[in-house]
Parts: C-alpha cells; sequence; structure tokens
C-alpha cells in the first residue's frame, strides 16, 4: 500500500468511527420527534422543534453521509457545528470534562473536513 493509500484507510477508520458512535448520540433524539410536547434544549432560542430537527441533521443525516462519504466535507462542517452549539451553548456553564466529548467529536470532524473523505468514498476527494 501506498501512503496515500494509508492516508485514505485513516480516513475511513476516522469516518466511520466517529460518525457511527455520533450516530448512537443521534438515533434516540427521533424518539422526541414524536413525543407531544417535544422537550428539547433550544440554544439558539429558534424553538425546541426546530432545535431537535438541526440536533437530528448534526446528529444523524451528516454521519450517515459521512460514513459512506457522500459530500462529507459538508456534512462534516453540519456536524462540526452542532458539536460547538452543544460545547459552548448547552454545556455553556458546565465544565471543561461535560464539553470535551463535544470538543472531541468537533475535533475529528475538523479533520475529516480540511483532509477531505480520502479515496474510499464516493467523493473521493
Amino acid at each position: 500500500m501506498t501512503i496515500s493509500s494509508y492516508n485514505s484507510l485513516a480516513l475511513l477508520v476516522l469516518r466511520i468511527g466517529a460518525s457511527a458512535m455520533m450516530l448512537t448520540h443521534g438515533i434516540p433524539k427521533i424518539e422526541k420527534l414524536f413525543n407531544s410536547p417535544i422537550e428539547f434544549p433550544d440554544p439558539l432560542g429558534i424553538g425546541s422543534l426546530f432545535s431537535l430537527v438541526l440536533a437530528l441533521l448534526g446528529e444523524v443525516i451528516a454521519p450517515i453521509l459521512i460514513i459512506i462519504g457522500l459530500k462529507s466535507r459538508f456534512a462534516s462542517i453540519i456536524a462540526l457545528i452542532t458539536m460547538l452549539v452543544a460545547a459552548f451553548m448547552v454545556h455553556a456553564g458546565d465544565s471543561f470534562g461535560q464539553k470535551e466529548k463535544a470538543l472531541l467529536y468537533a475535533l475529528c470532524f475538523l479533520v475529516i473536513f480540511l483532509a477531505g473523505p480520502g479515496k474510499f468514498s464516493i467523493d473521493k476527494n
């Protein structure tokens, strides 16, 4: 294998690993869509329903796109912003330990954005 292939393999592992773990946080939120009334934090002041929809976009839709390598850079920005909102708005008053998980996810999605998805993706760049 060439260096390029190893780099693409590393990006594949990062894409699948970070996104699959993100899905474990996002999928349980789907159930909240069907609960009435919707109880979900509203850190942006746009309403609980819209906040939940944005969280689902960043924690379910974007990770699925990242896993398959489709529109990976765009999807990674969505996931990155979602994690920054979680860290600095939802957990604004919390300790660093409470923010750390969201920041680690944000770092993973930033790397995917900067490096691209690698050659083992639909995007291949």
